[in-house]
């Protein structure tokens, strides 16, 4: 395999989007990044707060990407297009918010992570959770400073370059095992939040039971 770090598309180039492709850039990641619009929408954008960052269709983004980062808000997951995301890894970074994304049935009415729901829309992806419960402004603010960030997932190799991300972006990783297990991380649990170290308790136990 080779030694170059996989390159990155990020879908969402809101707060969220903006400070992952930030970090990114900084870790040495080639990263292209689409918003909702056309590539002129967010040119100017992305040459002031995302410097280094190159504006793409989501189309283009995702077909020249090992790794395909989801930070649209959650009620629009569907308007991206899943094809070409077989086989490559993909980041839901997504966070179901009432206020924002309204009552969404078809994950209270689902005992799943909101991530194994979302995975469905995606078959054959490689789906890892991850990068949700940090602030948006905390990926910089707080890297190299011995705080963690988790991840769950069902496929292990996928979750070991996860983690290869997450140490160049300044965190140390947490394996939190199946991607069932990234439940823990949504709002409204412990982990969502909190400044966690790698030997962080996330309760994993209590999901077990």
């Amino acid at each position: 395999m080779s030694n170059a770090l996989p390159t990155i598309a990020i879908l969402g180039a809101g707060k969220v989007g903006s400070s992952i492709a930030r970090a990114a850039v900084a870790a040495g990641y080639q990263v292209h990044i689409a918003g909702s619009g056309a590539v002129e929408k967010i040119a100017l954008t992305a040459e002031i707060l995302m410097p280094g960052a190159q504006p793409s269709t989501a189309k283009d983004a995702v077909d020249g990407a090992d790794i395909v980062i989801l930070a649209v808000p959650l009620h629009k997951y569907r308007s991206i297009d899943p094809t070409g995301t077989e086989g490559k890894i993909v980041i839901d970074t997504m966070n179901h918010w009432v206020p924002v994304n309204g009552e969404m049935d078809e994950l209270t009415a689902d005992p799943r992570s909101s991530t194994e729901i979302i995975a469905d829309y995606f078959p054959g992806a490689r789906m890892v959770k991850s990068l949700n419960h940090i602030g948006y402004h905390e990926l910089e603010e707080d890297a190299n400073t011995g705080r963690a960030i988790a991840y769950a997932t069902d496929d292990e190799a996928a979750g070991e370059i996860v983690a290869q991300l997450i140490e160049h972006f300044g965190f140390d990783p947490i394996n939190i095992g199946a991607l069932a297990n990234g439940r823990i991380l949504e709002p409204g649990q412990p982990a969502f939040g909190a400044h966690l170290s790698k030997d962080s308790d996330l309760g994993l136990a209590a999901l077990k039971s």
